[in-house]
């Protein structure tokens, strides 16, 4: 039977970075279900369909198989058998990706996709509702967030370092305002699940975090 951990979070939580930290220490698949989304958006775009378009998004995401493997330590993502993963990182493939996601057909479908994957392999999922909707039986539920503080402080030397000018107190705004969203919207809002694990990282390091993790991971097996 498959093991499966499950990371939610926060923008700017770390889930993504932890989760491929914790999957290569143990030896799993990390499932970037991101990446998921983009391919369903990518989808859409080859079939002609736009934003604005929720019916057609309903009616054609049924036809799309999106799934992750680990090729030569890679990532890759297929979209009806095609690696899609040169296609799906664009400004276009992200603001389709940014509409088509909140559809509920869509998240409907993807969950499913998701659900199939983690039933095939042991993995580590990261996102929004995996412990509270994804994988509700997972082997570890952990909820992972830092202080609003914290994450804009590393969204801000994140830009910095790619030469961006920012200011830290507006990105601090924004995330504010995002978790806002996040928790608030109608389909599958971000919450802690009841069984999971609250791991904050505003004073902890990678290394620590993934630990933390990993000790949670080896104690319920």
């Amino acid at each position: 039977m498959s093991k499966q951990i499950a990371i939610d979070g926060p923008a700017g939580a770390g889930k993504s970075t932890i989760a491929r930290k914790v999957a290569a220490e143990l030896g799993f698949i990390y499932v970037d279900t991101g990446a998921m989304y983009r391919a369903m958006a990518l989808y859409m775009l080859k079939n002609g369909i736009k934003a604005e378009e929720s019916d057609k998004i309903s009616a054609t995401c049924d036809s799309a198989d999106i799934t992750i493997r680990h090729e030569n330590g890679e990532q890759v993502v297929f979209l009806n058998g095609e690696n899609v993963n040169g296609q799906i990182r664009t400004e276009e493939v992200g603001n389709m990706a940014s509409a088509s996601s909140v559809n509920g057909d869509v998240r409907r479908k993807l969950v499913e996709l998701q659900q199939k994957l983690a039933s095939e392999a042991d993995v580590v999922m990261d996102g929004r509702d995996i412990g509270t909707v994804v994988l509700p039986n997972a082997n570890v539920k952990v909820y992972l967030t830092a202080s609003s503080r914290v994450r804009a402080e590393r969204r801000f030397k994140e830009l910095t370092a790619k030469g961006e000018k920012c200011d830290i107190d507006v990105i601090e705004k924004d995330i504010i305002e995002r978790d806002y969203r996040d928790m608030h919207r109608e389909i599958s809002p971000l919450k802690q699940a009841d069984d999971a694990t609250l791991v904050d990282s505003s004073d902890m390091t990678i290394d620590e975090v993934a630990k933390t993790i990993i000790d949670l991971y080896r104690k319920a097996i």
